[in-house]
Order: structure tokens, then sequence, then C-alpha cells
């Protein structure tokens, strides 16, 4: 990051930025790509490039763009939100998804976009779904747009490539923190036409930044060496979920995330895990997520924290 070569990235003239756009491209199978100070801003960029205000996106009621955008599509975009429930796998039902398509009606808001996530909650939407559900958008005249945050994770995890997770879809938005590592960013990838368009909104909400080389660096490093690594990840999340559950604590993991019932007061917990240096945000259902931070010997430490508390002798499930 010290020895980056910056530029304007505004003006478009940042090398390092503009070498992780065409990296990031590359890899996805993309024609174009734009750098994004977050993911949040990024997933609203690419609602607004895609839909005009009182239009609609038909998305799952667990997705961040629903529940934790701060509800930007609609207060910035005037994006009407039509949000349907995830199954117990993360998948949108493609008979749901075909009903919600109003029909071209004043009476309605016009539906322009679906806008699905993988993974979503840690789970991995197969890549047999996101070429039936990108297909169903295509021939009803939708846009389909990927919130791929954590994308390399399911790719890892499926074995196949970040190219044929994003096939057929007309935008994706991968994150290059989270698993990957860099301190920030998140590139978005499109088409050209949809890039110029996505690169308005981008200024518009506050997203242009001058010498961003400096971060977009450490998004390259990420892209080229932090990719095959979330594997290991993925067993830490799972070892960690093996010994919660034999601890009776009702467990599920998919990827890097376990998600943990536990039947106590959720600050008691976090205090108690935080004198032990195991940080978690106080809930009744706790998400515990590995990155390249946390090793072998972390696992260890947050596994031994949890048995040092008492616990009630049933957990509800």
């Amino acid at each position: 990051m010290m020895a980056a070569d910056v530029g304007d990235d505004v003006f478009g003239d940042d090398p390092t930025v503009n070498r992780l756009q065409a990296r990031a491209a590359e890899i996805a199978g993309f024609e174009a790509a734009l750098f994004f100070p977050s993911g949040t801003q990024s997933n609203l960029a690419a609602l607004m490039a895609h839909c005009e205000r009182g239009e609609a996106v038909i998305l799952g009621l667990e997705a961040h763009s629903y529940r934790y955008e701060a509800g930007g599509a609609a207060v910035l975009g005037s994006i009407h939100s039509r949000p349907l429930p995830n199954r117990p796998d993360g998948t949108l039902d493609l008979a749901e998804i075909e009903a919600a398509i109003e029909p071209d009606d004043p009476h309605f808001a016009r539906t322009r976009l679906l806008a699905l996530e993988n993974t979503i909650g840690g789970r991995v939407l197969p890549r047999r779904y996101l070429e039936q559900a990108a297909a169903l958008a295509r021939r009803r005249g939708l846009a389909s747009h990927l919130d791929g945050a954590r994308i390399f994770n399911a790719a890892v995890a499926l074995e196949t490539s970040v190219n044929s997770l994003c096939a057929g879809f007309d935008s994706v938005s991968v994150c290059l923190s989270k698993g990957l590592g860099a301190p920030v960013g998140t590139v978005l990838l499109g088409s050209g036409g949809f890039i110029d368009r996505a690169r308005r909104v981008r200024k518009m909400l506050g997203g242009g930044m001058r010498q961003a080389g400096v971060l977009a660096a450490a998004g390259l490093y990420a892209l080229e060496h932090n990719v095959s690594r979330l594997a290991i990840d993925h067993d830490h999340a799972a070892r960690l979920a093996q010994g919660l559950a034999r601890l009776g604590l009702p467990v599920e993991q998919h990827t890097n995330m376990v998600f943990v019932r536990h039947g106590v007061d959720p600050q008691a917990l976090a205090a108690h895990l935080g004198a032990h240096g195991v940080l978690v945000l106080p809930a009744p259902r706790l998400r515990l997520v590995t990155h390249l931070d946390v090793d072998a010997a972390g696992i260890d430490r947050a596994l031994a924290a949890f048995a040092a508390f008492r616990f009630s002798s049933t957990v509800t499930p």
C-alpha cells in the first residue's frame, strides 16, 4: 500500500485502481469494474444504476441490501423493494419470484430488477439455481444483480470459479475485505455502459475518492494471495461449530460462519467472552465469523471462553 502508484481516481487515472478494476473484471468475467469504499455503497449504486425512481427490485427478506443497508434504496434511490422470504437454503422460490413481477399497469411500481446474494448468511447458492434465476430474469425482461460480497467463499466451497457463479448476471458486487482481508473496499462489476452509470451514481453518493490506489493496492494483494486460503477459514468454522455442539449448544455452520443459540442473557455472555478476548455482538443468536486473522489457536481460545461460561442445561434450538 505504501508503494502504490497513485493518481486521481475521480478522473480515472489512478493506475493502481485501474489495475484492480481490470483484474477483478477479468476474474469474474465482466467487461468493466468500479472500485467503491464499501459494499453498502456498491450495492446501492448498482440498484440505482439499474432502476429509475419508482421502479421495483425483487430481493430476499434476509438480503443485506434490504435489511442491513439503512433503507438506502428507498431513501436515496426512490426504489421500491418487493421482498420475498428466503428459503432455509437461502434461495428465493423461483415461482414466487415470477409471481412477484407486476404487470405493466400504472397501479404498480414497474418491476425492473432481481437481486440475489451469494453467500447469504454463509449459505452457498448453487450454480444451477443461479442459472435458473438469471434466466428467469432475462425471460421476464428484468436486469439481475448479485450481491457477491462473499462470492469467493462460495466459489471455494463449491470448488468452482467465481466466473462460473457470476455468469448470467448483469452486475455483481464483490467485497475485498471480509475473508479476503483488505482493510476496505468493494468492486462493482458489469458492462461498460452499466459501469458508466454506476460511476455517476458513485459520485452522487460521495464515493469518488482521489488517490485511492493506496486502498486498491490492498485489494489487489487480497485477490492475488488470499483467495485459496479461504478454505482454511471454512475448516476453522467447522471446528468451532463442532466444539460448541459438544458443549450442548445448538449450532449451524455455513462456509466461514457459525450461528449459535445460547439461551442466556446476551449482554452477560458478550461481557464474559470479551473478558476472554473474544469479541461478539450481543444477540440471542450469535454469528461467529472466521477470517485470516483467526488461527487454530484462536478457535481454541474461543471454545475455552464458551466452556468457561455457565449455560443452562437445556438450550432451545
